[in-house]
């Protein structure tokens, strides 16, 4: 049986319509990319990160890994004080999509990895984030993709369905969870990459068709 049209679509943010890298940040404070890479391989690696996004503070955060790493405590601190330089701005293609899908009337949501404590620095800096009727902010949720709970939160809290929603994330263990639930799962490879996929679904125009 053919799935109905999807009337909804679910965005990651960071990596889809943000460009977060903590290498935006450490490159200014380290030497050279290789040390750069090391750094976040072995100090502030993603697996720390993510606790946050989960819920844990920052201050906690900072002090358990300077106490592991004390010759690291200020660079270990940068990421904390100076976590909006890890922001390289919006990923305009994306961007523009999600006007797109605005201006016709689907209904948009964002469930998102990101720490309660720094997502007000997203809302202040991307004023496109009050085109979503929810955001789902893990942080908040004390959850992390890809837990399906988290996607139940969204699911039960806005009543979608996921049989006529899509869902958008550059993580392929997410999509996957995504796609297990039931929602028609994107990964981001591109915006280009996604225009074709939404146009594949009726949700946006076909860019090759309108400039034939």
């Amino acid at each position: 049986m053919s799935r109905s049209a999807p009337t909804t679509v679910v965005f990651d943010l960071g990596g889809v319509l943000v460009d977060w890298d903590p290498r935006y940040l450490y490159r200014s404070l380290l030497a050279d990319d290789d040390a750069v890479e090391s750094f976040l391989a072995e100090v502030t690696t993603p697996e720390w990160n993510a606790a946050q996004d989960a819920g844990r503070s920052w201050d906690d955060a900072v002090a358990a890994l300077t106490a592991q790493h004390p010759n690291h405590a200020e660079l270990i601190a940068a990421y904390h004080h100076r976590w909006t330089e890890t922001i390289g701005g919006q990923i305009d293609g994306t961007v523009d999509l999600l006007r797109e899908l605005r201006d016709t009337g689907v209904g948009l949501y964002a469930l998102t990895n990101w720490s309660d404590e720094k997502f007000p620095h997203a809302e202040e800096r991307f004023d496109w984030l009050s085109w979503f009727e929810g955001i789902v902010v893990s942080g908040r949720e004390g959850l992390v993709k890809p837990d399906a709970r988290i996607f139940r939160v969204l699911l039960d809290r806005y009543g979608l369905d996921p049989s006529v929603s899509v869902f958008i994330d550059d993580n392929p263990a997410n999509v996957e969870a995504a796609r297990e639930l039931g929602f028609t799962a994107l990964r981001f490879t591109g915006s280009q990459q996604l225009a074709g996929s939404l146009a594949e679904l009726g949700l946006v125009p076909n860019r090759k068709e309108a400039t034939a």
